[in-house]
């Protein structure tokens, strides 16, 4: 081997261990900007989670406060709905006085049903402190034990959201 080849060989060597310090520092810089982009991936996906995760909380609040504030208003309409309900069932002379006030009993109980308020039911159930109010008890052999056998104020409820209680006598 003559001078030329073995500076061809050494040139070589150091061209190949050149093109491995590069073929290293680009794996390195692979290796780094791949690990750069999933992080970044990871934190996307967790900041749009919690984003998802925000947009169904604040949807939660504002039909909570929707229901809220319906339920206060419709609190304040409940004495007229029961006093109309009494005007129906009172005996009146009058017929066309009479579909007069059960035509604007139907119009409140449409605007209720429309607005999702629901009447508790009461009579031949059984008694639930979170929607029922007892005001008295009877004892009646005939009836189950905690069964409602009167009521005496309606209740309703939004959901599962009880706007005002049931005031029912027990049986005992």
């Amino acid at each position: 081997m003559g001078e030329k080849e073995e500076k061809q060989e050494i040139e070589n060597e150091e061209t190949n261990d050149i093109k491995e310090e590069i073929k290293d520092e680009k794996e390195k810089t692979n290796a780094e900007v791949k690990a750069e982009y999933e992080e970044l991936n990871d934190r996307y996906k967790r900041i749009l989670a919690e984003f998802e995760n925000f947009k169904k909380r604040s949807q939660k609040e504002r039909e909570g406060l929707y229901n809220l504030v319906l339920g206060d208003i419709i609190l304040g309409m409940l004495p007229a709905i029961d006093n109309l309900e009494n005007a129906v069932k009172a005996e009146c002379k009058d017929e066309s006085y009479k579909q007069g006030v059960e035509l604007v009993e139907k119009q409140f109980k449409e605007f209720l049903k429309k607005h999702n308020v629901e009447e508790i039911p009461t009579v031949g159930e059984t008694f639930d402190p979170g929607l029922h109010e007892a005001v008295s008890s009877v004892q009646d052999a005939t009836k189950e034990s905690q069964e409602i056998v009167q009521e005496f104020r309606k209740g309703y409820k939004i959901g599962s959201k009880v706007i005002r209680h049931s005031m029912v006598v027990v049986n005992q």
